[in-house]
């Protein structure tokens, strides 16, 4: 079973401060982690393999510092790891990314394919949740998003579907692209062996650029990329503070009713 896990690196969303001037993350200084998601993914890849044997490849595109959590992936018992990075990458939205990651997946699969591509349902420092979709749409891969539940049957995957309204019981052949939910598993923490493995002096990341991946130039970057983010803030929050008056509780119970009355929220 051959299985290949997209991951992203992402700032911790607790610590993004926005520059008020230019309505961007200010990123310095701020802890990046494995998106949520990415790690359900890669912890269910990780349970197939060591159920039907194969291998969990996991590819991350980024710039170098994205070594991070690769090597976290590794600790945790990935068995090879791949970083996207090339300078033409920069900018991409989620269609130009999910190109270039097409293009990795294929270079990482090419000698022993794929049974199953994993990806996290969304990112939460975009929260798109687009880049697997389109992903499999540029493989010509059948996908199933949000999987709750999932189990392998022959050569194919059953997946229970979460959805709002409710699940939905799927099966679908492989080779198929799944995006992971919180739902599907607990993720494992990196065993003592594995971190010593991944962040040993020797860089066990292999690192990607666009002279292997040879993806085409003017489908990619930010000059090139079909949406752009014209602006990002803070919502801005205000509190006003009232306080109530009474000669006794049973009074500033009746003022407090008034209050909410007139402000239509009873």
């Amino acid at each position: 079973m051959n299985i290949i896990v997209c991951m992203k690196q992402v700032p911790n969303t607790n610590e993004v401060r926005i520059n008020q001037e230019t309505g961007t993350l200010i990123r310095d200084g701020v802890p990046s982690i494995i998106n949520p998601d990415d790690k359900n993914a890669l912890e269910e890849a990780l349970k197939i393999r060591d159920i039907h044997g194969g291998k969990v490849k996991v590819i991350s595109m980024g710039p170098m510092q994205a070594k991070n959590a690769l090597k976290e992936a590794l600790a945790m018992g990935a068995d090879e790891a791949y970083l996207i990075s090339d300078r033409v990458f920069g900018g991409s939205d989620t269609w130009a990314t999910a190109m270039i990651l097409k293009n990795a997946i294929e270079y990482v699969a090419k000698d022993g394919g794929v049974d199953i591509v994993f990806c996290g349902r969304q990112a939460i420092d975009g929260d798109t949740a687009q880049v697997g979709p389109e992903i499999a749409e540029f493989m010509d891969l059948p996908q199933i998003t949000y999987t709750k539940e999932l189990k392998i049957e022959g050569d194919s995957v059953i997946v229970t579907r979460y959805t709002e309204t409710g699940d939905y019981l799927l099966k679908a052949k492989m080779p198929v692209l799944l995006t992971a939910i919180k739902e599907l598993n607990n993720p494992r923490y990196p065993s003592f062996t594995g971190i010593f493995d991944a962040y040993d002096k020797e860089d066990k990341v292999m690192v990607l650029s666009n002279a292997e991946l040879d993806v085409d130039l003017t489908q990619i970057g930010v000059k090139n990329s079909p949406t752009n983010v014209y602006k990002s803030f803070v919502p801005v929050k205000e509190k006003h503070n009232e306080i109530i008056n009474g000669i006794n509780d049973k009074e500033k119970a009746a003022n407090l009713v008034n209050v909410l009355a007139d402000l239509k929220l009873i």
